[in-house]
């Protein structure tokens, strides 16, 4: 569940102050999938970042699965994401230097638990339909292999909440219908997902849609 209340991001520039988030409140429930579009620049990144615990609001409050994450310390922040949030950021956030099965595995690196999550990470190579590619590097992948291995890796502790930031850009037609298909697949088996794009014809997958312009969030459909 993600509930987010009177978000608002400004800063000063020349004595002058710019939003880019203006009073954004959202309820996500368990098992919803659900929409944000909007251009880029529109706030949705500054968004799901405050919602991910990676940037902090001038006010607002944000609630995952009911624990008010805006009043953790960094410690706590950190626990939080790596236990109960999935985030799928925008472009490739793969290390070059590992091999797949090894950057799905990272969230699990100072997990005591870490051969049962290795094992865990190779079920979610096959479920992608990439498990042959465990031992190749990411600059060997297709772009659409590469999603699905940041979305395998975003999954690793099996959060209750997936933020997907933009998952189709770059993408072909194709990669980016089975992209949102395992998001689809994702959230009926009971995770929460929020998923941003420009893309207008993906919102098609969700349960609904909103959309972000200027910072401000509204209904889209």
């Amino acid at each position: 569940m993600i509930k987010t209340k009177g978000l608002t991001k400004k800063f000063s520039r020349n004595e002058k102050e710019f939003y880019t988030l203006k009073d954004v409140s959202l309820h996500v429930g368990k098992g919803e999938f659900v929409g944000i579009a909007g251009h880029s620049g529109s706030g949705k990144t500054t968004f799901f970042n405050m919602i991910a615990g990676l940037t902090k609001p001038t006010s607002g409050k944000i609630y995952i699965n009911d624990k008010e994450i805006t009043a953790m310390s960094e410690n706590e922040l950190a626990e939080c994401r790596n236990k109960e949030v999935g985030y799928i950021l925008q472009g490739s956030s793969l290390l070059n230097n590992f091999t797949v099965l090894d950057n799905v595995c990272m969230p699990a690196y100072l997990a005591s638990s870490y051969e049962k999550k290795r094992e865990h990470a190779r079920k979610l190579l096959k479920e992608m339909g990439i498990e042959h590619l465990e031992n190749e590097f990411p600059e060997f992948l297709s772009g659409g292999e590469r999603k699905r291995v940041s979305i395998a890796r975003a999954m690793l502790n099996e959060p209750l909440v997936i933020l997907a930031d933009e998952p189709t850009s770059n993408l072909d037609m194709e990669n980016s219908k089975k992209v949102m298909e395992l998001l689809k697949q994702i959230s009926e088996q009971g995770t929460t997902v929020l998923v941003s794009t420009h893309e207008l014809e993906w919102l098609k997958y969700t349960d609904y849609a909103m959309e972000m312009e200027d910072g401000v969030l509204k209904h889209y459909r």
